[in-house]
């Protein structure tokens, strides 16, 4: 984590404004969110460099983003902000969306660009983020047009048993199972639904999907690799290698089983980030900036706002 990708500060710089992006990709060819030193082509790189461009400033401003999707990962709702010069947001503000249009590769696009209420931080003032994971459990595979999308498993899965696994891991826990671990970062998190339904198709594929199986994981936050280690877990219950407490007892066991794969990144999407009413957002800001302990509050900085 570096400065630059996190700003620390409450709200923008005096002579600034923020500006909240409401923003969709497919990550099939980034390198996950976040810049990398390596030079790899990054979501955040692509937009913080289309931004100078419609702003016509040479530097960077830098984005701060909800949640940092990993290699693969795509997103439908994802959420950032960035602080602008005020000049910039009063002269050329209603100018800007389209010339991102015009600027940004075909597979990132800003739906909306909007001034944020006082108090709005991307990250700190969120309070849970929601993820999809497709799988296709059907014998002949994937659709090859939602390939990119959908996950196959070659064993039919039990949805009512991935259910009830599931259910026993919603609360708040210590994830370190089923997380990659970054020095001085919490694992624990606050897991609000996790559900599985088999359906036809969705808003994102569209209808006629056979086998379609679709997760839903919402949570206030999530560290490194923890919805696909999940996901990788129900996978083994569903498909009838593991029994049903076992997603459970590797919670309980607080280091990470060799036995759940991290399953591929492609099936999952980022599909909506929640905020608090606007008079909130301040205090949730603060909250979220204070490391957690299991039965406290707050979703300390140190802890990250993603993770797949």
């Amino acid at each position: 984590m570096t400065c630059e990708e996190e700003p620390r500060k409450d709200g923008p710089a005096d002579g600034f404004v923020r500006i909240r992006l409401d923003l969709a990709y497919d990550g099939a060819e980034f390198s996950g969110w976040a810049r990398q030193k390596n030079g790899r082509r990054t979501v955040q790189q692509e937009l913080e460099e289309a931004i100078g461009v419609v702003t016509r400033r040479r530097e960077i401003f830098p984005l701060t983003v909800a949640g940092r999707t990993d290699a693969g990962v795509h997103a439908r709702g994802q959420v950032a902000h960035v602080d602008l010069p005020a000049e910039v947001w009063t002269n050329e503000g209603e100018k800007l969306l389209r010339r991102l249009a015009g600027r940004l590769p075909g597979d990132i696009r800003v739906w909306r660009l909007s001034e944020a209420p006082a108090g709005f931080d991307a990250r700190f003032s969120a309070v849970w983020r929601r993820y999809a994971y497709r799988i296709c459990d059907t014998q002949g595979g994937v659709d090859p047009l939602r390939r990119g999308h959908v996950l196959w498993h070659d064993r039919p899965l039990d949805v009512a048993l991935m259910n009830e696994a599931a259910r026993r891991l919603i609360g708040e826990h210590d994830f370190a199972a089923y997380c990659r671990k970054r020095e001085g970062a919490t694992t624990i998190r606050e897991l609000l639904e996790f559900s599985w339904e088999r359906t036809e198709g969705d808003a994102l594929l569209g209808p006629g999907v056979p086998g379609l199986v679709v997760g839903t994981v919402r949570a206030d936050a999530f560290c490194h690799n923890m919805v696909r280690a999940l996901v990788g877990s129900m996978l083994l219950v569903g498909g009838g290698q593991r029994p049903l407490d076992f997603p459970g007892e590797v919670l309980a066991g607080g280091v990470r089983n060799s036995a759940v794969n991290v399953v591929r990144p492609y099936g999952l999407t980022l599909e909506e980030v929640g905020y608090p009413a606007d008079e909130l957002l301040a205090e949730r800001n603060r909250a979220a900036r204070r490391l957690r302990v299991l039965g406290g509050a707050g979703l300390g900085a140190q802890s990250g706002p993603g993770g797949q």
